[in-house]
């Protein structure tokens, strides 16, 4: 793991969910997800948008890289995770969003933040969207 995300996973942690590094405020999840491969544990601070029914959504954006994110893939492995979030701990089960759902919760990613708006310029894949629907 990266120090720039134990940094904020540890400031996330410190703080009951909010992040004032970079203005993330409390837009951040903590995302629980086993390797792959490797079956790992591992911890990825990731935006969400909340949606009205409870679920969340995450962009595998990688700030525009080529590439998608690792976590990106484990979580397709093993779509049955947990999630930190501000208001505590929540078992989600993860699907990627296809088509038109997908382009329009890609458009609410790119209203939240210009930042989503650069990393979609900067790369030449569609960047995918996953949706984090709690396990009830």
């Amino acid at each position: 793991m990266s120090d720039w995300n134990q940094q904020i996973i540890d400031e996330f942690r410190a703080n009951g969910g909010t992040v004032t590094t970079m203005g993330f405020g409390r837009g951040l999840v903590l995302v629980h997800h086993l390797g792959a491969r490797s079956g790992t544990e591992r911890i990825s601070p990731v935006a969400n948008i909340r949606d009205e029914d409870g679920s969340r959504l995450i962009a595998a954006s990688k700030g525009g890289a080529p590439d998608n994110p690792d976590w990106f893939y484990n979580l397709l492995a093993h779509p049955d995770v947990r999630i930190e979030t501000p208001d505590g701990d929540e078992q989600v089960h993860v699907t990627e969003l296809k088509g038109a759902e997908r382009d329009a919760a890609w458009e609410r990613f790119k209203a939240m933040s210009e930042g989503f708006r650069s990393y979609e310029e900067k790369t030449t894949r569609t960047i995918p969207v996953l949706k984090l629907t709690p396990v009830r």
